[in-house]
């Protein structure tokens, strides 16, 4: 099994990508061993000491460090996914749910947000590592969540505010504003 990295705009975190489907459906973020307890590859990232986030994706891995160096932490990373998958576990238990989005009316403004976060955000963000959830929408602030690499990346709150929010409001004049929950 070959494992490719990539690094992602947020110098603390690297992109791991294994070849295979990691999420079937949606995505999962870890930021402590105790979330992990759903996840058996998560739990087992965060055995390594210093790393502090786990976000599983459609067919990667993105890892968050809190201490060291890449060149120390990188090899252990590897050998944790590729033991996982080599050895054929599941990357997620039964009954552990996906990312939850928040429930919402599914009224036309709602509809169109979400579609174009899926269209247009979603899978650019998902170049970087992360990904985007939607939380909400009222009275004119849509509420999203950033996960993964994109979650205190530096440049996170530019892409959410300049990009993302200015993207919407083009295409939905009703927003006023984005909010990172």
């Amino acid at each position: 099994m070959f494992i490719q990295t990539e690094s992602t705009p947020n110098p603390a975190t690297l992109k791991f990508i294994p070849g295979v489907d990691v999420m079937a459906k949606g995505t999962a973020d870890f930021r402590s061993l105790a979330d992990a307890k759903r996840s058996p590859l998560a739990e087992r990232l965060f055995g390594i000491s210093g790393v502090g986030g786990v976000f599983l994706g459609a067919d990667f891995v993105t890892v968050t460090k809190t201490e060291g160096e890449w060149h120390h932490l990188k090899p252990a990373i590897l050998g944790a996914i590729m033991e996982h998958f080599t050895a054929g576990k599941p990357v997620m238990l039964e009954g552990g749910p996906a990312a939850a989005q928040t429930e919402e009316a599914e009224d036309e403004i709602v509809v169109t947000i979400k579609e174009l976060l899926e269209t247009r955000v979603r899978p650019a963000v998902a170049q970087d590592g992360g990904d985007i959830v939607f939380h909400g929408y009222r009275e004119g602030i849509v509420y999203l969540q950033m996960q993964g690499s994109c979650s205190g990346c530096p440049s996170s709150t530019a892409t959410l505010k300049h990009g993302i929010e200015s993207m919407l409001k083009h295409y939905v004049p009703e927003i006023v504003a984005v909010e990172q929950v």
